[in-house]
This record gives structure tokens, C-alpha cells and sequence, in this order.
């Protein structure tokens, strides 16, 4: 079995995505954890499922599989890597709409060109859940970005903050488990952050999570409006109204290809 994928990032956070109609009909969980290992497949935190066919409120939709095959309600980066491609077929366009686990999405182009865009994501309303939880000991705001986020601030990152990460995505108050931000500030307006993702572990950035880190200091009082989130990537920028919070952030492509599924007994 054969199929096609383009690779994109959005920040260094790395999806391989292929057009619905050409994507097997089954396995896909088993699928997504194949092409997604950075050894033995392409390689990506996930694998994502393009529907080009318009529907009410939506240009398109997309399904996404996280590296470990689960399925995640959103990615923020992920999301623009939809647009990006979107884009390919319809250099014309302004924005997308496009429908997520986590309902529709809206997209406005900032700036296109070469092989990268520039998209500002409209992630939605963002619900503080716990300002001031405790989790497995440490300090923690528990923010709803469309997926669940525990972000915890911190002073530095000079301690196994990945271990941290992958013990609390597990925890048991958490039965969905839950992306983890450790969110250290650094002035009024801006947050560093590292980023420990459900079903995928350490990202070089995250498109919800930023949202999550920069909700919760907003919550806590460490920044106001607008708000840089320095990822390992580099910078994200945010734009936080009441409630709702807007994400400007790249999308890039990377390489496109077939991919030969190794569940398959011969290849096409």
C-alpha cells in the first residue's frame, strides 16, 4: 500500500498530511504511528487527514492522529499547516475556515510566498478551568485551549521538566490525559516555555499550548495583552480579547513524497 503526503511545519512542530481521498480506509491509528516514526518512516509529531470537501461554516476539515495514533481535538500549528497547503490550491484566498474535533477554525493569510506562510488562527474561547491547582505537587493553571492544558509556571528550566512532563500528561486526574507547558515569564509581555504534548512528548513548539501558557500568565497576572511565547522554535505572538485569543504563527513546507506502508504485504 501506497499513498502521498506533503510534510510541513508550523514553528518546527512537524505534521505529514494527506489529502482524505487518497488516505487508506482503515487502520488509520496504526498508520499514523508508522509514518510518523522518525527512524523507520517519514518522521513528525503527526499525521493528518485532509478533507478538501466544503461543508456548512467550512472551506475544509481535517482529522489529526498524534505520533502515538491517538486523536487529539486540535493543534494549533497543525492547523495552519492545513491552511498552508489549502493555500497551495487556492493562492487567491484571504482566510479558511476549517473544521477541527474542536470545532471551525478561522484563518486570515498575513503573508504568503516561497515555501512558507504567515497565518493568524483564531483559536477560539479559551476557558480557565483551575487558576490555581496542584499538580502532583507543583503550582499549576488547568486552562481548556480546545484541548486540555496544564500549564505550570516555573522560575527556570534547570530541572527534568520532561520527566515532569511525561508524568503529568499521565496523571490520573487527567482520563483524556492532558499537554503539558512549563511557562517561565519574562517581562510583562513576554513567557519562555517548554512543551511537553499528549501523545507526542517533547515539541519544539505548540500552537495550543502557547495559547494555554499565555492564558494561564494573563490568569496569574505575569503578562497582559499582547504576548510573545518564546518557544525553542522561536517566537509565537498572541493576541489575547476577553476570552478569545488570536495566534499568529508560520507554516512552512518541507518535502512531499509517497509513503509505503510496511503493514502492507507488497507495495503498489
Amino acid at each position: 500500500m501506497r499513498f502521498p503526503f506533503a510534510k510541513l511545519h508550523g514553528a518546527k512542530n512537524d505534521f505529514l498530511l494527506t489529502d482524505a481521498a487518497e488516505a487508506p480506509g482503515e487502520g488509520l491509528p496504526e498508520i499514523a504511528v508508522a509514518i510518523c516514526d522518525r527512524f523507520t518512516g517519514v518522521g513528525a509529531d503527526g499525521w493528518m487527514l485532509v478533507d478538501r470537501r466544503p461543508g456548512e461554516g467550512y472551506d475544509a476539515a481535517i482529522r489529526l492522529f498524534n505520533s502515538d495514533g491517538s486523536e487529539p481535538e486540535l493543534s494549533g500549528n497543525g492547523t495552519r499547516c492545513a491552511a498552508a497547503l489549502l493555500l497551495r490550491g487556492r493562492p487567491e484566498a484571504r482566510e479558511f475556515r476549517i473544521r477541527t474535533a474542536a470545532g471551525i477554525k478561522h484563518l486570515r493569510v498575513v503573508q504568503s510566498g516561497g515555501t512558507g506562510s504567515l497565518f493568524e488562527m483564531n483559536m477560539g474561547e479559551i476557558r480557565v478551568l483551575e487558576p490555581a491547582a496542584t499538580v502532583q505537587g507543583r503550582d499549576a493553571v488547568l486552562v481548556d485551549a480546545g484541548n486540555p492544558q496544564c500549564a505550570m509556571p516555573v522560575e527556570d528550566f534547570d530541572f527534568d521538566w520532561r520527566a515532569v512532563g511525561r508524568s503529568v500528561e499521565r496523571d490520573a486526574r487527567f482520563p483524556r490525559r492532558t499537554n503539558v507547558s512549563f511557562v517561565r515569564k519574562v517581562d510583562e509581555h513576554t513567557v519562555d516555555v517548554r512543551f511537553w504534548e499528549r501523545g507526542a512528548g517533547e515539541t519544539n513548539s505548540s500552537g495550543t499550548g502557547s495559547t494555554g501558557a499565555a492564558v494561564a500568565a494573563e490568569a496569574r497576572g505575569l503578562v497582559k495583552s499582547p504576548v510573545t511565547v518564546l518557544t525553542p522554535a522561536g517566537p509565537l505572538e498572541l493576541r489575547l480579547e476577553g476570552s478569545r485569543v488570536f495566534l499568529t504563527g508560520p507554516a512552512e513546507f518541507v518535502c512531499e513524497g509517497w509513503y509505503y506502508y510496511p503493514g502492507a504485504a507488497q507495495h503498489p
